[in-house]
């Protein structure tokens, strides 16, 4: 976009969705009302692993106000839910991909796995019917962590996944590290775990499904972040439905943070019943049910090593992981802790070999797939506490350490597959610097220290890739599914403009974002445009909302279709002012015949799109209306520095974060007040992980210990500090908007920078190694272990 077509874009506009939700007025799935609805409730397995022998609901059948009671065996014709990405194996052989049964049938994989749907009038006495199934288990012995169920005599999960490996997989030239490590001046060598983690949206999933006898078609209101994709895969995959015959719905959706891209067995069940029942059935998950069934995120166990000349300049790094999926391949989880997670391991230096190898394992847990940042967080984990060891061993400071391996050529090809178009790192972390007044910490240091405090300051560099794409090489990689997205303009004709997306909105404020490219792009007023989304009955097919391709992909395919609506325009500005259509100009919302005052505003040629009086109809159709889809060349690469700032009391481990400090660079910006609120979400939730989220299930029962928010910490305002955040930019270079994504990364850049922080604070008793989260009882433990001479980690 030329400078004089930005119209409000890099302006603070308020987000204009939020008048609806501060003041009650949002439309969510559990808000969606029918007629003569029922209420679906579903029993869970309380076993982490057992044969189902046999299930007796005679009794629950008779109990007031049942409907129905569905278990595995009823859904005939019913197919299990897939997985999205197909990954390759070290020994060429696709994955292990066992079944993933709708409702269980013959055996349980993890508590929480579904066993029966209770449709009742009333969601009372679906409970209570639920109490009178019987349902026979045999339980067998459960693996829930992912190093035992490697181990030889390991519980096995699936029959059709041996040992319980789904796939060992691999990426880089092993030569060339190898050849690199021979050579090597050090070895600087880390062993992490990233934690797992349970999202929790502020809104729980729902549904509410509906069959109509009239035309056998179903509706599907759900809170999803990707409705096309939910009723392509339930109807192609699972349940054999025409497309044309299910809509689906996603209307205001409360935060997804990746759980709500997936299709999920208990609408996939729910639409199959409505046909049965004659009548709508609605769905709302409970808390404590949500941490037993929405798919959890990370989960690695992880050895890094790096290979470095006697100046500190890296040579090869050497990554071996083991990812738990959990019980079942959910929808995407292949592809987080291998393409979106490899890929990623260069970050922002010039090492000249990489090599990594993944085994994914199956274990008796909820499944495991995308979370915020989706496979970047874990990367970038693993390459900032490596190159944080570094510059500890080597006695380099942090900056310094990062300053000597930067990239500053672009473009650059990384030894793992990527192509970085642009960045300047050296930027976001001078300024990253400058915002946590690195230069003064030593004071701050000694301040605390004359309190019996530990202060530590630590770093991280980030960088990930956004907009996945291009899909002819994502189809290659092992990709069930395009990565377009699709923008449809339709110009009303009085002048206002609808705008139809395939990507979903649930908190990132498109309906502003988006409005705001348009009312630039045509020279209009921001009032007069609409952005729908989320309703396949609606919008174009478009992939939905991940992987902060919003704007970058989304974004891209509504700009193309505005490019298309000037176009037109300027053929019926031609017509109507009696000019070549290769005079015509358009600028500031006006075609304009070159070198002259003769004009016609939008609006006008808006109207005689629709009342085309002497109109050239043999050349020129009435109407103005739009539609382009948009597949991207290649990722999109925002960047920056997180610096982090801790105080320890050494005689609790209580560890507060006393400042933050991000510089981030996200390409061009459209709202640079909505990205500050991104950034800061995302900050939230990275510390969240590195300082008091941990999904913690009994190794022996398989039980989930943290399953509800008693046991669950998630970090409220008193855990955080004021965030200082800024930004460079460097635009993307293969997209209208030069922009990059932001939703992510603050959950990728946080975790390392505290963890690094902590581990500078606690160089002062011998601490060598913490892992996350750095919990009071943890940091404690850890100071305690030094202080005796044993060996100081945890």
């Amino acid at each position: 976009m030329g400078a004089n077509e930005m119209g409000p874009i890099g302006q603070a506009v308020r987000r204009r969705e939020d008048q609806r939700f501060l003041t009650g007025a949002g439309q969510y799935t559990d808000d969606v009302t029918m007629a003569r609805e029922t209420y679906a409730y579903f029993l869970r397995s309380p076993h982490a692993h057992a044969k189902i022998r046999g299930i007796d609901s005679q009794d629950a059948k008779a109990a007031p106000g049942v409907v129905a009671i569905y278990t595995g065996d009823d859904l005939v014709g019913v197919n299990g839910l897939p997985c999205g990405w197909l990954i390759t194996g070290t020994d060429g052989k696709p994955m292990n991909e066992p079944p993933h049964p709708v409702l269980a049938k013959g055996k349980v994989r993890h508590v929480g796995d579904p066993v029966a749907m209770i449709v009742a009038e009333t969601l009372h006495q679906a409970k209570d019917a639920a109490e009178l199934v019987v349902v026979d288990y045999e339980v067998l012995p459960s693996v829930v962590n992912v190093v035992d169920a490697l181990k030889p005599g390991a519980p096995q999960i699936h029959d059709e996944a041996p040992g319980n490996r789904c796939y060992t997989w691999a990426l880089g030239d092993q030569a060339a590290v190898d050849a690199a490590f021979a050579k090597a001046h050090h070895v600087a060598k880390v062993d992490i775990v990233n934690n797992r983690l349970v999202p929790n949206a502020i809104e729980p999933r729902a549904a509410v499904a509906a069959y109509s006898r009239a035309d056998e078609s179903y509706t599907l209101y759900v809170t999803s972040q990707n409705p096309h994709v939910e009723r392509l895969l339930m109807t192609a995959f699972v349940l054999g439905l025409p497309e044309t015959k299910v809509r689906v719905i996603a209307p205001d959706v409360g935060g997804g943070f990746g759980s709500k891209i997936y299709l999920y067995a208990e609408e996939t069940a729910m639409v199959w019943a409505s046909k049965h029942v004659r009548r709508p059935l609605r769905w709302a998950a409970e808390r404590s049910e949500s941490f037993i069934s929405d798919a959890h995120g990370r989960d690695h166990v992880t050895h890094a090593e790096m290979a470095v000349d006697k100046d500190g300049k890296f040579l090869a790094l050497r990554v071996t992981t083991t990812a738990n999926v959990g019980a079942y391949l959910s929808t995407f989880a292949s592809c987080i802790p291998t393409i979106l997670y490899a890929t990623l391991l260069a970050g922002q230096y010039a090492t000249p070999a990489i090599h990594c190898e993944v085994t994914a394992v199956f274990t008796n847990t909820v499944p495991v797939d995308a979370y915020r940042g989706a496979g970047r967080p874990e990367a970038t984990y693993v390459v900032e506490r490596v190159v944080n060891q570094v510059g500890v061993d080597l006695g380099i400071a942090q900056d310094e350490i990062r300053r000597r391996n930067f990239i500053r050529t672009f473009p650059y090809a990384t030894p793992v597959a990527l192509t970085y178009d642009t960045g300047n790192y050296d930027a976001t972390l001078d300024e990253a610097m400058r915002l946590a007044d690195v230069a003064g910490f030593a004071a701050r240091k000694a301040e605390a220290a004359r309190r019996g405090k530990l202060r530590g300051l630590g770093y991280s560099s980030y960088i990930e890739a956004c907009g996945l794409a291009p899909s002819n090489i994502a189809g290659a990689l092992g990709a069930r599914a395009g990565l377009y997205e699709a923008g449809q303009v339709r110009v009303n004709p009085t002048g206002g403009v609808t705008v139809f997306t395939g990507s979903h909105s649930h908190g990132q404020g498109h309906e502003t974002t988006f409005a705001q490219i348009v009312a630039g792009r045509l020279g209009i007023d921001i009032g007069t445009v609409e952005i729908v989304h989320g309703d396949t009955g609606r919008i174009p097919f478009g992939m939905g909302t991940y992987g902060s391709r919003s704007l970058a992909v989304g974004g891209t395919a509504i700009v193309k279709a505005l490019d298309k609506i000037v176009a037109k325009g300027k053929k019926i500005a031609a017509h109507l002012l009696e000019a070549a259509e290769a005079d015509i100009e358009f600028a500031d919302g006006k075609f304009t015949v070159a070198g002259t005052d003769r004009s016609k505003a939008f609006g006008e040629v808006a109207l005689a799109a629709y009342v085309p009086h002497n109109y050239p109809l043999d050349k020129l159709e009435p109407g103005l209306d739009e539609t382009a889809f948009y597949d991207p060349t290649n990722f999109t690469y925002p960047a920056g520095t997180h610096i982090c700032e801790v105080e320890i009391d050494p005689e609790t481990g209580v560890t507060e974060v006393v400042a933050f400090a991000a510089c981030d660079d996200f390409g061009n910006i459209i709202n640079p007040m909505i990205v500050e609120g991104q950034v800061h979400g995302g900050l939230a939730q990275g510390l969240g992980q590195a300082l008091l989220e941990h999904c913690v299930y009994d190794r022996g029962s398989g039980q989930l210990v943290s399953g509800s928010l008693m046991d669950y910490a998630l970090p409220r305002a008193d855990d955080l500090p004021t965030f200082k955040v800024g930004t460079k930019v460097t635009p993307c270079t293969h997209n209208p908007l030069g922009a990059k994504g932001c939703g992510e990364a603050g959950a990728i850049g946080a975790p390392p920078a505290l963890i690094n922080a902590v581990l500078d604070a606690l160089a002062a008793v011998g601490v060598k190694d913490i892992q996350m989260p750095a919990s009071p009882h943890r940091v404690w433990q850890a100071i305690q272990a030094a202080k005796s001479g044993a060996v100081a980690t945890a």
